[in-house]
């Protein structure tokens, strides 16, 4: 059989489903977790990425010599970097500075061009999405379709690639047996997607959402209210508002997710099984094992493991940091150097 793959689009997904022994052990179910992180580019966004450029090549909006742009917290970035490297086209992403020094450096890497900009809320104007945008349409006035601006939270080629793709795979390796999905949403693209595609298949499947403290989206679909309290190290999840992908999610149960529950479940998961995992992906296990403690023993519990350790070493490795903010410190992460 020819295994040989011709084109990066083609090394997207497919990745493994792993059985996360010690969620599993704790909770009498079976907890799985989509190694999201063995992507190309390192994370789920490479699916987005893929899904959202090919619905605008369809579209006849990417064409040689445009311009992809974006606003990201990164890892969609990266993605849309390397899927534009393979199919002809330069990036320019415009992502908050206080994102991660690893991802910052692993678009630059990529060959993007990244412009950074301050981290403020989504009704300010110069947020990095609005920046984006307005970027986007400074070059399509200036030379029309010179530029396409990829609009990851509200463009729902985002949650229907996730929907004709991420669910029916999460399916077909579970064969079936699954009793709930679980994943946090920064765009909702993956939520809505595979929530949708999995109720399709059998709309007794839970669909939970894992959100980090500090976003209001559980608030939302708990009590209808966008309310947020705290805050979360957790980068690229979360939200203030509902986007159009968020909206398409048939969400069952929601759960905040403090750090101090989320991130000894990415310390442990490193030196347990030896899975080295970002922050996202403990706030999806923590919710995971909520959601297995909600339905009981006995059932399996699928979520997602969005990109690696490697982009936050600043954050979850550092003792100073973790002290700091007043999160549990395993023994083994070295002391502060003088």
């Amino acid at each position: 059989m020819n295994t040989i793959r011709t084109d990066l689009a083609n090394c997207i997904g497919q990745t493994p489903l792993l059985l996360l022994r010690e969620a599993s052990r704790l909770t009498g179910c079976q907890i799985l977790g989509k190694a999201e992180f063995l992507n190309p580019g390192g994370s789920i966004k490479d699916r987005t990425a893929l899904g959202l450029v090919l619905d605008a090549e369809r579209q006849g909006l990417l064409q040689p010599g445009t311009t992809i742009i974006e606003g990201t917290a990164g890892n969609t970035g990266i993605g849309l970097a390397l899927v534009g490297n393979s199919r002809g086209y330069r990036s320019l992403i415009f992502m908050p500075g206080t994102q991660s020094a690893a991802k910052i450096n692993a678009l630059r890497q990529a060959g993007a061009e990244v412009v950074l900009v301050p981290a403020v809320p989504y009704r300010d104007p110069g947020h990095y999405a609005h920046a984006a945008r307005a970027r986007a349409d400074a070059m399509n006035q200036e030379r029309p379709g010179s530029a396409w601006f990829a609009d990851q939270f509200d463009n729902v080629a985002n949650s229907l690639w996730h929907e004709q793709t991420t669910g029916p795979e999460i399916w077909a390796q579970a064969g079936g047996r699954l009793d709930a999905f679980v994943c946090s949403a920064g765009t909702g693209g993956t939520l809505a997607g595979v929530g949708r595609a999995l109720k399709a298949l059998n709309p007794d499947i839970k669909i939970g959402l894992a959100d980090p403290a500090g976003s209001a989206l559980a608030a939302w679909v708990n009590s209808g209210e966008l309310q947020a309290h705290g805050d979360s190290i957790s980068e690229g999840i979360g939200s203030s508002r509902i986007t159009a992908n968020f909206q398409r999610a048939p969400v069952d149960l929601a759960w905040t997710i403090e750090d101090a529950d989320s991130i000894p479940w990415v310390h442990r998961l490193l030196r347990e099984e030896g899975y080295g995992v970002g922050g996202s992906s403990g706030v999806n296990i923590a919710a995971a094992v909520a959601m297995a403690q909600h339905l009981g023993p006995g059932h399996t519990i699928v979520t997602i493991l969005a990109d690696p350790a490697s982009r936050y070493p600043a954050k979850l490795f550092n003792r100073a940091f973790l002290q700091a903010r007043g999160l549990p410190v395993p023994d083994w992460i070295p002391p502060v150097e003088d």
